[in-house]
């Protein structure tokens, strides 16, 4: 599903208009129509209820008049505010104003701390508000007055139903400066916006509803616009039954290459993640005084010893075999548990520059390339890179702040200057390609944030990528059904005690789910 910015959604509602002949009047109507059904549905009994819709002057109100105009007819008692001049309005909007106002006279003026007061009476004895003040072409912050009459929606219990976005919401960042509306449910239209998908906006949206108000699917579709939402619907062909001929040769081979002493564990978890995936086959390749740990612990995977340093991290006379290993993997995962030994970098470097199978660099393969990234340009294999905040910003030397504040834009930039794929975990992870392309996951939950949920994923992706998935395919699935399988765990044990083991071994439940379709 597309992801658009403001300017895409204004873009498209344009080309309804002209190309298809569309009349703008008739998407606000539907826009307006679509945000009734969800105010029904709310109030369960509508008539007679008590509706307090607030509007501002652009298309948004236009929007909320039809909404109020409805309700009216469905016999709710409907309450309308006005943030802006009646004659300030223009178009659709003061089309639908004029209407309004010859159905009733319950339309109020906000422009006096006399008409806060109105205001604060009917926001405490209504059922439900609708916020149409501003819609997906806010930027800034509101002014002074718009502040005060946000905080009095905020203050209320009863539910709010923002029009397409909660007003105060930047639309293309998510960003809120000061004060925005805190919405119940979010009807937005066509297609769901940046902002509310991604922190901090997503928090405001409550509930989302997409609402279809007519514009042609086609102009939805539109290669140009480069972000996306990861559905079950886009995940569920990439996951096929097995056939009944094929063997472990089928389903390839996965290489993990990583650990040093105290941190085997990142090497089993990553290795079992693969296995459990799918892939037909997993070598965990260590240093060799800790091969007895991982055969231990993993019987089904095979191991590789490695030459290791007298601080038991692999060495670089371990790169011959390392060589050796990259021809027999169908893909290589590096740098779980590895440790920040300085050899590390020598050992990333070799991989990327003798590989001819796809790399997945995690954990502290990431950590060698700080300062080195100029290794990544040009690689003719595909590269995926899987950071959490804090590696990111070593790697761009921006500071966890600056890529928290900025995640979406700071994650296409890397991804397209280095041509590499780009997983930038947490919350709402971020997937970049090298194209400029963008998805974003909304599975997973705050339970996940512990110790070996990162080589989980990268595990699965190389699973993934061994069974026939291409890196970026595997990418988008392996995030979205690693927050999947965070949330089956969660519901059945909770998240404070959910750990990494119990996302590997929940593995196989979500997956079989996927394969019964």
């Amino acid at each position: 599903m597309k992801i658009l910015r403001a300017r895409e959604m204004k873009e498209i509602d344009n080309r309804a208009s002209t190309e298809y002949g569309i009349p703008s009047i008739l998407l606000m109507e539907n826009a307006g129509l679509r945000v009734v059904e969800v105010v029904e549905d709310i109030l369960q009994e509508p008539t007679g209820k008590k509706v307090v819709v607030l509007v501002g002057k652009g298309n948004n109100g236009g929007d909320g008049l039809v909404v109020a105009r409805h309700l009216i007819n469905s016999n709710v008692n409907v309450e309308t505010f006005l943030l802006a001049d009646a004659s300030g309005m223009t178009g659709d909007a003061y089309l639908n104003y004029k209407i309004l106002s010859k159905m009733t006279d319950k339309i109020y003026p906000l422009f006096s701390k006399e008409d806060l007061n109105r205001l604060q009476i009917s926001l405490f004895t209504c059922d439900l508000i609708v916020d149409s003040i501003y819609g997906i072409g806010f930027k800034g912050s509101l002014s002074d007055f718009e502040t005060k009459v946000v905080k009095m929606i905020n203050l209320c219990r009863s539910p709010v139903v923002a029009v397409d976005i909660p007003s105060g919401v930047d639309a293309d960042t998510g960003r809120v400066h000061g004060e925005a509306v805190k919405a119940f449910h979010t009807v937005t239209f066509a297609a769901p916006k940046l902002g509310l998908v991604i922190e901090p906006g997503k928090d405001y949206a409550g509930t989302l509803t997409v609402a279809d108000i007519s514009i042609p699917t086609f102009l939805l579709q539109d290669d140009k616009i480069k972000a996306n939402l990861i559905t079950e619907d886009m995940i569920r062909p990439l996951i096929k039954p097995r056939l009944p001929e094929s063997h472990k040769g089928t389903y390839g081979h996965a290489l993990v290459i990583g650990g040093s002493a105290g941190l085997t564990g990142a090497v089993i978890m990553a290795s079992y993640a693969a296995l459990r995936s799918g892939a037909g086959l997993v070598t965990a390749a260590l240093p060799e005084s800790l091969v007895p740990v991982v055969e231990t612990a993993l019987i089904e995977v095979m191991t590789a010893p490695l030459a290791e340093n007298h601080q038991l991290a692999i060495a670089l006379e371990a790169l011959p075999a390392v060589e050796n290993l990259l021809g027999t993997a169908s893909v290589c995962a590096i740098g779980p548990g590895m440790s920040g030994h300085p050899e590390a970098n020598g050992v990333v470097h070799f991989v990327l520059e003798k590989s001819g199978i796809p790399v997945i660099i995690d954990a502290d393969g990431l950590n060698a390339l700080q300062g080195d990234v100029d290794v990544l340009k040009d690689r003719q294999i595909p590269v995926i890179l899987t950071p959490h905040p804090g590696e990111m910003a070593r790697l761009t030397g921006k500071s966890i702040k600056e890529i928290q504040a900025n995640r979406v834009e700071i994650a296409r930039h890397f991804a397209q200057e280095w041509g590499v794929g780009l997983v930038l975990k947490g919350n709402k992870t971020v997937i970049a390609s090298p194209s400029g392309e963008i998805y974003i996951n909304i599975t997973g939950n705050p339970g996940m944030a512990t110790a070996g949920s990162g080589d989980v994923l990268c595990g699965m992706i190389a699973g993934l990528i061994a069974q026939g998935l291409k890196p970026k395919e595997a990418a988008i699935a392996g995030v979205y059904l690693h927050g999947l399988i965070g949330d089956y765990v969660a519901e059945i044990r909770g998240q404070r005690g959910l750990t990494a083991g119990d996302l590997i071994n929940g593995i196989p439940d979500i997956l079989r789910r996927f394969e019964q379709f």
